[in-house]
């Protein structure tokens, strides 16, 4: 299922780039884990946001923390995303 990511403008000091930029992941890491439908969608413990872990292109371990803007065609809105222990390290 293509999943299409809405993403704020690149300088926007506020905006989801920035944000995952200070954690140290880009747009493609989070693209790439956002994409594959085989991870696994939880609820995030602390914001209650569906989130997604998964292998990045790069070979990183990260959860992706998102909002759904739309279901058909689906939109989601990354609101934040970093790395995290691999299962069952």
């Amino acid at each position: 299922m293509y999943v299409q990511i809405i993403w704020d403008l690149d300088d926007d000091e506020d905006g989801n780039v920035q944000h995952i930029a200070e954690h140290g992941v880009t747009k493609e890491e989070v693209a790439s884990v956002l994409q594959n439908r085989n991870n696994p969608v939880e609820e995030s413990d602390s914001s209650g946001r569906p989130s997604t872990f998964g292998w990045t292109h790069t070979g990183r371990y990260i959860i992706v923390v998102w909002e759904l803007a739309n279901e058909d065609p689906r939109m989601v809105y990354p609101v934040t995303a970093y790395a995290v222990p691999e299962p069952g390290a």
